[in-house]
C-alpha cells in the first residue's frame, strides 16, 4: 500500500518566504520544491540566501523535495555553454540548500520543427548534465512540459529509455492534457518508472488549468494506480490556478483560468484542498503532517 507523501510549489501562495512556509503549515505540508525565494528564482540565489533559506526551513521543520530548477527550459538551437554553466551553478545551490534532487526540462525546440530532429543534441546535452549532477551528488528528474522535446508520453518514453536509473520521470497530468496526450495511456506506457508527480489538472478543451479531479488529467484514476505501487511516492502541488509572480517566465501559452480566487494564498489552499479531497475518497487519512495512508 502506497503512503503519499505531500509537497508543493509554495511559491505559489507568494514570493516571501514567510509567506510560503505559512501557507506549508497551514496546509500541513512538511516538503517544498522549492523554486523561488522572495521573490528571486531558485537559480538567482547567492551563497549567502542559500544558505539562510536552508536554514530558516529546517529551523520550521520544512524539508526540500527536490529544486524546482529551470535548467532545460533553453532553445535546443541555441550554444549550450552558457545554460551549462548556469547548470553548474545550480547543482552548487543544491549542495547549500541541501537538495539532493533537481528538476529539469529537455529544452524547447524550434516551433513547426519536427523534434525527432533535436533527438540527439537533447540526448547529449541530458547525457552531459547526468554526469555533472551524479558527481555533485544530485538526483535529476524529468518533467514533460509543454513545448520541450519530452512533452508527449512517447518522447518521455525515450528519454527513460536512453538514461535508464540515471534519470528520474517526474508526471505532470495537466501538461500532459495540454499537448494533447491521454494521461492514462502515459502512466501505462511509463509505469513504474514516474518517481513523483506534480498535481495540477486542465481541461482539454482549452488547456485551461484547474483543481485536481476538475479537469481532463484523470487525477483521480492516476493516485488509484500509483496507489498500488507500495512505499512512498511524492505528491508536489503545482496549482497555477492564479498567475503569480514569475508566471510568465513558467509557460509560453496565455493561461485561461476556469476558477479564481482572490488571493494567491487562497488558489493555493484550494488545490490541497482538492488533492486531499481526492485521498480522502479513496480511504486515505492523514497519519501524520504531509504522510497520507489508507
Amino acid at each position: 500500500m502506497t503512503q503519499f507523501i505531500l509537497s508543493a510549489f509554495s511559491d505559489e501562495a507568494g514570493a516571501p518566504l514567510a509567506t510560503q512556509i505559512a501557507a506549508l503549515h497551514r496546509n500541513r505540508i512538511a516538503r517544498t520544491e522549492l523554486r523561488g525565494v522572495n521573490g528571486k528564482n531558485v537559480s538567482s540565489l547567492s551563497d549567502e540566501e542559500a544558505r539562510e533559506t536552508a536554514r530558516i526551513l529546517s529551523g520550521e521543520g520544512i524539508a526540500l523535495s527536490a529544486m524546482g530548477s529551470p535548467y532545460g527550459k533553453y532553445d535546443i538551437d541555441q550554444p549550450f555553454a552558457p545554460h551549462l554553466d548556469a547548470f553548474k551553478r545550480g547543482l552548487e545551490l543544491c549542495g547549500l540548500l541541501g537538495a539532493k534532487r533537481m528538476r529539469m526540462f529537455s529544452f524547447f525546440y524550434p516551433k513547426g520543427s519536427d523534434p525527432d530532429a533535436w533527438k540527439d543534441e537533447v540526448f547529449d546535452r541530458i547525457d552531459e548534465m547526468l554526469s555533472l549532477a551524479k558527481q555533485a551528488g544530485v538526483r535529476l528528474a524529468h518533467e514533460n512540459e509543454k513545448g520541450i522535446y519530452g512533452d508527449t508520453d512517447d518522447r518521455c518514453r525515450a528519454i527513460k529509455d536512453a538514461f535508464g536509473d540515471k534519470l528520474d520521470v517526474v508526471f505532470d497530468p495537466a501538461n500532459f492534457v495540454q499537448c494533447g496526450v491521454d494521461t492514462l495511456r502515459a502512466l501505462r506506457l511509463l509505469g513504474q518508472d514516474v518517481a513523483y508527480a506534480h498535481i495540477k489538472d486542465a481541461l482539454a478543451s482549452d488547456g485551461s488549468v484547474v483543481p485536481a479531479g476538475k479537469g481532463d488529467g484523470h487525477v483521480d484514476a492516476l493516485l488509484r494506480a500509483l496507489d498500488g505501487r507500495g512505499g512512498e511516492f511524492m505528491l508536489t502541488l503545482e496549482p497555477h490556478l492564479t498567475v503569480f509572480d514569475g508566471l510568465a517566465g513558467l509557460q509560453d501559452e496565455k493561461l485561461r483560468h476556469a476558477y479564481h480566487y482572490p488571493t494567491a494564498e487562497a488558489a493555493f489552499d484550494a488545490a490541497v484542498a482538492a488533492l486531499k479531497e481526492l485521498l480522502s475518497g479513496m480511504g486515505f487519512g492523514e497519519k501524520e503532517e504531509g504522510t497520507w495512508i489508507r
